[in-house]
Order: C-alpha cells, then sequence, then structure tokens
C-alpha cells in the first residue's frame, strides 16, 4: 500500500473539537479536504500527522495551540472610543467584523467587550491559544 510522504497531494475527512468536546469544524457533509502535504496549507501539527498514513487509515491527532494557530497575541487586541463606532454596526459580543489594514488589506476580528466608553476588538484567530482535537480519515493520495 502507497503511504502518504511529504509532496504528496491528499483529500481527508476530519471533525475538529475543542477540549470540551464542541466541534468547531467538519468537512461531513461536504467534498474531502484536498492540500499538499508539507506545503503549509494546513495548520502543522495536523500536516505532521499525515505522513506514514494509508488510503482508509483513520486516527485522531491532538494538536497543542503552537501547532495550530498559536498563543493569543494581547498585542491584537484593541480598544476604540464607542463614539468611533458607527451606529449601523452590529456590536454584540462574538460578533465578527472586518477591519481594513493599512494597505486596504481586510482584519478580521471579534467584539470582546462593549461599554459606553469603549469597545474591545480581538484580531486573534478565534481559536488561538486552544488545543484542537482532530479525528481524521485519509480518502485519497494524489
Amino acid at each position: 500500500m502507497t503511504e502518504v510522504k511529504q509532496g504528496d497531494t491528499v483529500q481527508i475527512h476530519y471533525t475538529g473539537t475543542l477540549a470540551d468536546g464542541s466541534t468547531f469544524d467538519s468537512s461531513a457533509g461536504r467534498d474531502p479536504l484536498q492540500f499538499q502535504v508539507g506545503s503549509g496549507q494546513i495548520i502543522p501539527g495536523l500536516d505532521k500527522a499525515l505522513p506514514g498514513m494509508t488510503v482508509g487509515d483513520s486516527k485522531t491527532v491532538e494538536v497543542p495551540a503552537d501547532e495550530a494557530y498559536g498563543q493569543a497575541n494581547p498585542e491584537a487586541m484593541q480598544q476604540i472610543p464607542r463614539d468611533q463606532v458607527p451606529d449601523d454596526i452590529p456590536l454584540d459580543l462574538g460578533t465578527r467584523l472586518q477591519l481594513q489594514g493599512p494597505q486596504g488589506q481586510p482584519i478580521p476580528v471579534t467584539v470582546t467587550e462593549v461599554t459606553d466608553a469603549h469597545v474591545t476588538l480581538d484580531a486573534n484567530h478565534p481559536l488561538a491559544g486552544k488545543d484542537l482535537t482532530f479525528a481524521i480519515e485519509l480518502v485519497a493520495i494524489g
């Protein structure tokens, strides 16, 4: 049987869960995820788990935050005066918004605090600082 090696294009089905068992992403009901092993297209901890697998293999992979989306960076949090936010912008906690960076690039942020004086926005990835678990199945190589 052919084993996955660096550089192979593979297809996997996966379910990603958090420490509390809640699912944050899954390929269930969708096409398998296709990517090139070792190319940096997926998080490092999951990428490292694939070499040696053969088609039909399944496994559960524990991925620490440092091999997933990294630790949360306190410098990615920003407070802005409440009166500088247009009234039509939703500010419910957990709302995902998009700011514009200095070169016009989109910067996704999450509303983490709202007071009468300010709004706190977090530009960290929503899964930063979290250990992840993936149940994966190798569907195809090549």
